[in-house]
C-alpha cells in the first residue's frame, strides 16, 4: 500500500476510514398511495384572489343527519304520546319515523359506542331543553315543556 491509500487526519487505511468513504446514499424513497382527505375549500366569498363573482351556493350535504333534523321529529312523537315517553321508546320511534332519512353513516358507533343517530337525537333534545320546549323531567324520560 502506499502513502496514498492511507487517510492524512486518522492514519487508516482510507478503506475503512470515516474520512476517506462518501457518506452513504440515502435510502430509496418510497411513495405511499395518498391517504384520503376531506378537502375543504373556500369559497369564492372568503378568497383574497377573487376575480370571477362568485358561485351560486350549493346546500350543505351532511355526512350524517344533523341534530337540528330530529328536532320536529321528537316534538311530534311526544306530543302523539300525551307528552312524556322513556327515551328508548322515542329512539326506536325515531328510527321507525326516520329509517329512509337515516344514512349508513348515521348508523356508525361513535368513537363512545353510541349510534350516531342516537347521539344526534339526544343533542337535538338538549338543544329543545335549552329553548324551552322540553323538561328535563327525570332520568330516562323525555317530557315536553
Amino acid at each position: 500500500m502506499s502513502d496514498e491509500d492511507y487517510c492524512e487526519l486518522c492514519d487508516l487505511p482510507k478503506s475503512t476510514c470515516i474520512h476517506g468513504n462518501p457518506p452513504a446514499p440515502p435510502p430509496p424513497t418510497v411513495r405511499k398511495a395518498p391517504a384520503s382527505r376531506t378537502v375543504v375549500r373556500k369559497s369564492a366569498t372568503t378568497s383574497s384572489r377573487t376575480s370571477a363573482p362568485a358561485a351560486p351556493a350549493r346546500p350543505v350535504r351532511h355526512r350524517w343527519t344533523p341534530p337540528d333534523v330530529f328536532k320536529p321529529e321528537i316534538l311530534a312523537v311526544l306530543s302523539e304520546a300525551g307528552g312524556e315517553m322513556e327515551q328508548d321508546d322515542v329512539f326506536l320511534e325515531l328510527e321507525i319515523r326516520m329509517e329512509e332519512r337515516l344514512t349508513d353513516a348515521d348508523r356508525e358507533l361513535t368513537p363512545e359506542g353510541e349510534l350516531r343517530w342516537r347521539y344526534a337525537a339526544r343533542r337535538a333534545r338538549q338543544s329543545l331543553v335549552a329553548e324551552g320546549a322540553m323538561v328535563k323531567g327525570r332520568p330516562g324520560i323525555w317530557a315536553l315543556a
